[in-house]
């Protein structure tokens, strides 16, 4: 039975040091026998098909892979695209978003990471707002990433355990991962 993955790598195409080209990326993952490989953008963003449902098997694969051949360290986080949709369903932010680029998303390595993030719900942020799925983080940054000082404390608390994109990236994916 064959099953759509998606692998979002951090830190990939982000400063020079970190470049990768898509097509080189995907010649990557399709190396590991991996089918349907497809990438979106130029976003280190991977969307593929696999033999087996076995998302941590392939988050170290790859991992180790773009390590190996492109002599890069970068975190990656594999999710089913069953788990990408339903955490796009639940996001319970929703009704405060008229941005897609201020939702963020933030894709735990393990569902365990989520817990580092609950302390963040007590505090005020502002026009800023957090919650937390079964499968994900939910930041909305009313006046921008860059200014949200809940996004900046949320990634410092959580570290690699987790990948950021945001909501339209996310949406982008699942559309990806359904074709």
């Amino acid at each position: 039975m064959a099953h759509r993955l998606v692998a979002l790598l951090r830190g990939i195409n982000v400063g020079a040091a970190k470049r990768v080209e898509m097509a080189r990326l995907r010649a990557l993952v399709s190396g590991l026998g991996y089918t349907e490989v497809s990438t979106l953008l130029n976003s280190g963003n991977v969307v593929f098909t696999s033999t087996r449902a076995a998302v941590e098997e392939a988050t170290s694969r790859i991992e180790r892979a773009i390590a190996e051949k492109l002599g890069i360290s970068c975190r990656v986080t594999v999710l089913s695209s069953s788990d990408l949709d339903a955490s796009i369903a639940e996001n319970p932010l929703l009704a405060k978003m008229d941005n897609p680029s201020r939702m963020m998303v933030a894709f735990p390595r393990g569902r365990a990471e989520l817990a580092r993030a609950a302390p963040f719900l007590k505090e005020d942020w502002g026009g800023d707002a957090l919650a937390i799925g079964t499968r994900a983080a939910y930041l909305w940054c009313g006046q921008g990433i860059l200014e949200s000082r809940l996004a900046t404390e949320v990634q410092h608390a959580l570290g690699d355990s987790v990948t950021m994109r945001n909501w339209a990236t996310a949406l982008k994916l699942q559309a990806l991962a359904k074709k």
